[in-house]
């Protein structure tokens, strides 16, 4: 009997069928269109742009423009790229404009998909990017899709890293900006860095379309992006205590591979102890766990952790004396990102590596937080449906699986579960070699580099010809994937996800095209064209015939959708296929989820050695072993998400006053606030309000003003004065404040001061809020803690957090008030010897002895790459330069050479303070 949701799903269809359906109407529109636009000329296409950005302008919803907005994009694709959009394309783009995930099998174009939504959003003015996994993606993609926007007359941009600040400018000021999930974060948190709007470089957050979605707001999301600067170097320290690891046996600590955490046991702390008086690295009288003892258990905590749960090959390689973290999504090397909280450094003394020094953190965001700025938020994946949960509660993304345009003919296999890796292996070969010999090509998954060799060994002991794509060979990655859907080929792949190249059976015609006609310069290239189009169509037969490309998995991932996105790459508009995943009980998840009760089992039913057990039972239940790790994950993410929100708030006030103070005129009014708030608070501090005359504290008082208001003024004298109360003394400190700071203003000149405000106020802001995340991130490490005392860690965080915030705000404001009061023009004579200094310092520079000496800014660097060294030379003064008088300093930028010629940037010269 059929129960009553199957009837109801039915009758009604599902909610995903009736989103399908909705959708339908306005796919009829934009395909009715298309006759009408067919007939524009090319100008056509761009005056119609013009007409639809008018109409939005006056008042016309996206919505309302969306059918005829979609067929000039499709038409604009026809005539720029030779390719007309399918129905199911058209439709994906409407879920997109509506703020949804698209799931979209792989070869469904997901990047023309994308182009619609961005066209439409784009006509409102607002920016739109698109975001990619990986720099190769953002260019080639841009580059692309570029084609069809430049035929509408819109403007593409290209954001990637190390790219000069004006092209960045340009590339944010596109209509449609590609680039990639690191680098529009980095890029927001740097510009919260900048003082001056003019080098900002990001014009907001309109529209984003998300490609690889799950990839970037899931798989990256846990950890979070830092900028970073360093601090004091302490290599010693790491070198003394990775030689502790390799002492450590599996009785000193207990590893949890569920949790990925390792900890010590009770005999561990007992060794630790002893092994560390004895190297004298904690003192005899200390104990292990005295407070005083913090930071090195954290680095011994660290050191065990490179040592037990960071292997190589696998976690990271190591290339040119460093340590190169490799993405475990999609095994790519992640070149310039590093692990935090000394974990990186650790990793570099285990493998004998130059030790960099640590970093503080100048200013970080996670990636949830980030694209949640969006105003609206959209993506794009052949995958999403298992995480549907996460994007609904983290981001409010629904998604909307879209069908693809042929049906799917690939044959989904069930799992064979073996007792033993070595049989497991054994029937990989016999299975690669079977198909290999009957020209059908295959794709081999595996989970690290190290079982990617380890097979490519297997293969070449058994003379199989086959290719290697893993981290160590990406250079050669389009070229691999090309040659994989050819007769017969075999490729052993380390993780596919995000590849962004598809594999096209018999082989990527283009990139035969371009081979042919390399090795035959002298022959015309349509004929070449035509000879390897028709040999390519006869293989292309030949291949499908053997049954088109054979995905073989040597193990499941953790995550269902990393197993889905491996099938995925065969079968693409419904060219044949078959996938399978080969497992045994000594693989990782296996092995970590049970694997004892089905090894008894399998033992009880007399299986022999090399037989596998295939049974739909068996995918269902590692299935569900899949769903337990992805719910723990999630949790971890949720969970950073909370902690990480307490300090999002913060980060929005302090960033909006930045931005608030740099798109002021002048800053003069907020000083004086602050400079009589802390006037407030001097007075209520040494002059309580029901404090008798005789218990007011004067003398300290008017210390307090010299040193942080810069006043000598005889508050004693006006307290003794006959009536005299609180509010008076503070009136009369107001007023001598204020006429202090007018004497100055007038001594330097208007503008000048208020520059020196501004400056001041953005540069005390920065220095406070780095100051504040160093104490969170103390603060977060032992919050933890609290639980054992039956308080909650993320409500004592949020309390605590509130506190240091509050903190923050009131010292900035005495900071402040203590610099403005302190600065000063610089007298005759000082002006005079810093001319010397200067003039002395020009002809050591051009002295021909001595090359320049390079200074090191302190540019943002960490997860993102090193600070850069800037060579300085000294130059002649700017006609005209007179050091005392601003005005003859012309109005140089903050990143332009100082006029008096010393050779340094503005700002970090006469532009400081």
């Amino acid at each position: 009997m059929l129960g009553f949701k199957t009837v109801a799903r039915k009758v009604f269809g599902t909610p995903n069928d009736r989103k399908i359906k909705a959708t339908r109407p306005t796919v009829e529109r934009i395909t009715a269109l298309e006759p009408d636009f067919h007939k524009l000329s090319d100008e056509g296409l761009i005056a119609k742009t013009e007409e639809l950005r008018k109409r939005v302008a006056e008042g016309e919803s996206l919505d309302e423009v969306l059918p005829e907005a979609f067929a000039n994009c499709r038409e604009a694709a026809r005539r720029a790229l030779g390719l007309h959009a399918f129905e199911v394309q058209l439709m994906g783009g409407i879920f997109l404009h509506q703020g949804n995930i698209a799931e979209m099998k792989t070869g469904e174009g997901k990047t023309l998909v994308a182009t619609f939504p961005a066209y439409l959003n784009a006509l409102s003015g607002d920016p739109v990017h698109i975001v990619t996994v990986n720099d190769y993606l953002a260019r080639r993609d841009a580059e692309w899709m570029g084609k069809v926007f430049a035929a509408l007359g819109m403007t593409t941009g290209v954001v990637v890293p190390q790219q000069p600040d004006a092209e960045k400018k340009a590339a944010y000021k596109a209509d449609i900006t590609y680039a990639t999930n690191n680098e529009l974060g980095f890029d927001y948190l740097r510009d919260n860095m900048k003082s001056e709007l003019s080098e900002m470089s990001q014009r907001g957050h309109g529209f984003a379309i998300v490609d690889e979605v799950d990839s970037i707001l899931i798989d990256e999301a846990r950890t979070p992006l830092i900028i970073s600067g360093p601090s004091q170097d302490r290599s010693e320290l790491y070198q003394a205590v990775d030689k502790l690891a390799p002492e450590l046996t599996e009785e000193h600590y207990s590893l949890d591979e569920k949790q990925r955490n390792v900890t010590f046991t009770d005999e561990g702390n007992e060794f630790l102890e002893q092994r560390l008086h004895e190297m004298g690295l904690l003192p005899e009288d200390q104990p292990l766990y005295d407070p005083e003892s913090t930071t090195i258990v954290h680095h011994v905590n660290q050191a065990l952790k490179a040592h037990v749960m960071f292997n190589k090959d696998k976690d990271y390689i190591v290339r040119n004396g460093e340590v190169v973290l490799i993405d475990e999504f999609t095994g790519r090397m992640m070149a310039g990102r590093r692990l935090s909280d000394g974990l990186h450094q650790a990793i570099e003394a285990k493998e004998g590596c130059k030790i960099q020094p640590e970093n503080v953190t100048l200013a970080s965001v996670t990636f949830q937080n980030y694209f949640r700025l969006y105003d609206k938020l959209s993506g794009m994946t052949g995958t999403a449906a298992t995480e549907a949960e996460e994007f609904m509660t983290i981001y409010g993304l629904g998604v909307v699986e879209v069908p693809t345009n042929v049906p799917i003919a690939r044959a989904d296999e069930d799992d064979q579960v073996f007792r033993t890796a070595k049989e497991k292996f054994d029937a990989i070969v016999a299975a690669i070699r079977e198909a290999h010999e009957r020209g059908q090509p295959v794709l081999v998954g595996t989970t690290s580099i190290e079982k990617s060799e380890m097979l490519s060994r297997f293969l070449e002991t058994a003379q199989i010809p086959h290719n290697v794509l893993n981290a160590r060979h990406h250079e050669q990655e389009a070229q691999i994937i090309a040659d994989a859907g050819k007769v017969g080929a075999v490729t052993i792949a380390t993780n596919m996800a995000g590849r962004g190249t598809d594999i096209k059976l018999g082989g990527n015609v283009e990139f035969k095209v371009m081979e042919a006609i390399a090795a035959e310069p002298e022959t015309d290239p349509e004929e070449i064209r035509k000879r390897v189009e028709a040999q390519h169509a006869a293989e292309e037969q030949k291949v499908k015939d053997a049954g088109g490309l054979f995905v073989l998995a040597t193990e499941r991932h953790e995550s269902r959708r990393i197993d889905n996105q491996l099938r995925g790459r065969s079968g693409r508009q419904g060219d044949p296929g078959r996938s399978q995943f080969y497992l045994s009980l000594e693989d990782d998840l296996m092995r970590i989820f049970g694997s004892e009760r089905l090894d008894k089992m399998l033992t009880r039913l007399g299986m022999k050695e090399g037989e596998a057990i295939v049974h739909p039972w068996v995918n269902k239940s590692l299935e569900k072993a899949q769903a337990k790790v992805e719910g723990r994950n999630f949790d971890i993410r949720k969970q950073l998400l909370k902690f990480d929100d307490v300090m999002n708030d913060q980060r929005k006030v302090i960033f909006g006053q930045r931005r608030e103070i740099m798109e002021a005129e002048e800053v003069g009014e907020i000083v004086r606030d602050m400079r009589h708030q802390v006037i407030d608070d001097l007075v209520d501090t040494y002059m309580p309000k029901k404090a008798y005359a005789d218990q007011w504290e004067t003398e300290a008082l008017a210390a307090e003003a010299r040193d942080k208001l810069g006043l000598d003024v005889p508050v004693e004298q006006w307290a003794a004065e006959e009536g005299v109360d609180d509010d008076d003394i503070r009136e009369r400190l107001y007023k001598a404040s204020d006429e202090f700071m007018a004497q100055k203003a007038a001594a330097f000149g208007p503008e000048t001061m208020r520059n020196i405000e501004k400056q001041v106020l953005l540069q005390t802001i920065d220095q406070k809020w780095r100051d504040h995340l160093l104490r969170l991130e103390h603060l977060r490490s032992v919050i933890g803690f609290r639980g054992y005392a039956q308080r909650d860690p993320l409500n004592e965080y949020k309390t605590e957090a509130f506190q240091l915030f509050s903190g923050l705000l009131d010292g900035l404001r005495g900071d402040v008030v203590q610099k403005l009061s302190q600065i000063r023009p610089l007298s005759e004579d000082e002006q005079k010897q810093m001319m010397e200094q200067l003039l002395a310092q020009q002809r050591q520079m051009q002295a021909p002895a001595e090359a320049p000496q390079a200074a090191r800014q302190p540019e943002p660097a960490g997860v993102n790459g090193g600070g850069a060294a800037v060579a300085e030379a000294a130059e002649a003064p700017r006609p005209g330069f007179v050091e005392s008088d601003p005005a003859t300093w012309g109005n140089p930028g903050r990143n332009e050479p100082c006029p008096c010629g010393s050779g340094k940037k503005f700002k970090h010269c006469h532009g400081s303070l």
